[in-house]
């Protein structure tokens, strides 16, 4: 029997005892991580997590450094290499790429206006003298013209919608704008003919119906642009603006010759004397108390008489709103040599076409 039970059992695994049993267990569970209560060690395998973002910091993290009393720079001292070289030379560092707002106009367009206003610049800068004299000169062409009759009119009022279509297109940044530029302008001739083909008192009816049949026109050619629908929108409302401006300008040809001399000579004065080197309030006041005193000069030569002031200062009101437009959002040379020099005269056609009705 014994020797029986032995054969049975022989081919069975040896039993371990019980230390063994336990140093199995340990090798088994050798890499696995400890356990342990302890807080710090159950997330010690975690990825660490990053702080949390400060919104006043993320608000002010495009504006300007600003330097603080230790760093700002000392004068130097006299007799030194810096205090012989002259104030007025050309800024360097960070800041050159910017010019400081002149009586000349701005050469050069900044980057962002939203940046000029966080460094407390002003985004508005004046077109200048340069501009003003061109604007006088033309006005001045328009009132000689005006007076020896409506066909001698035609070629600066032709020069006058010329530099509106294509300013305006560049005031609002769209450049090269082409297709823009002449289909604004080709209204802007085609209101012209239509003015000089009807009898006087249907002139502003041949202007509004030009102006909306051009709308139209525009409307058609904007749908038919593969453009995303935000630019085909902005394209759209500055096609719209350009030729409509353009277009409005046929009211020197729709007006008396007596009232566009009033109107032109005021537009004039009023931005020539805006242009003059002083305070923006007394400026102001002068550029439109000139426009008033050339309207009573210009009317009392033409017949106007007394009319001629409220005509001159209507015109001179409309001549620096045409100014503003035009110095707005850091303009470019080219906008103050076009815009600048157009805005004043285009803005003012109305009122010098419905005050010379008035007045006339």
């Amino acid at each position: 029997m014994r020797d029986s039970a032995a054969e049975r059992t022989a081919y069975l695994p040896p039993v371990q005892a019980q230390p063994q049993q336990q140093a199995w267990d340990t090798e088994r569970t050798a890499y696995l991580p400890p356990v342990t209560e302890a807080a710090a060690e159950r997330t010690a395998y975690l990825p660490p997590q990053p702080p949390a973002p400060d919104p006043a910091a993320e608000r002010t993290a495009y504006l300007p450094p600003v330097p603080s009393a230790a760093a700002a720079p000392q004068a130097p001292a006299p007799g030194s290499a810096q205090a012989s070289a002259p104030a007025s030379g050309p800024a360097s560092g960070p800041d050159a790429e910017y010019s400081p707002p002149t009586l000349g106009g701005n050469t050069l367009r900044a980057v962002d206006p939203a940046q000029a206003r966080a460094e407390g610049r002003s985004p508005i800068i004046d077109p200048g003298p340069q501009s003003a004299i061109l604007t006088a000169a033309l006005g001045l062409l328009l009132a000689g013209a005006a007076a020896l009759g409506s066909y001698a009119l035609l070629l600066p009022l032709i020069a006058l919608q010329a530099l509106t279509a294509a300013g305006w297109f560049r005031l609002n940044g769209m450049w090269p704008a082409r297709q823009g530029i002449a289909l604004a302008f080709a209204g802007a001739v085609v209101a012209d003919g239509a003015v000089l083909a009807v009898d006087e008192p249907y002139g502003p009816g041949a202007i509004i119906g030009t102006l909306g049949a051009w709308v139209l026109l525009t409307l058609v050619l904007q749908l038919r642009s593969h453009a995303d629908p935000d630019e085909r929108m902005y394209g759209l409302m500055a096609s719209v603006a350009s030729a409509a401006l353009a277009i409005v300008c046929a009211g020197f040809l729709a007006a008396d010759g007596e009232a566009v001399s009033v109107g032109a000579a005021a537009v004039a004065v009023a931005v020539f004397a805006r242009a003059l080197p002083l305070p923006t309030a007394p400026s102001v006041g002068v550029s439109l108390a000139a426009a008033a005193g050339a309207g009573i000069a210009v009317g009392g030569l033409t017949g106007i008489g007394a009319g001629g002031a409220l005509l001159g200062l209507a015109a001179g009101v409309c001549a620096l709103v045409g100014l503003r437009v035009a110095a707005y959002d850091y303009p470019s040379k080219f906008v103050h040599m076009t815009a600048g020099v157009a805005l004043p005269l285009a803005v003012a056609a109305p009122a010098v076409y419905l005050l010379g009705r008035v007045v006339g």
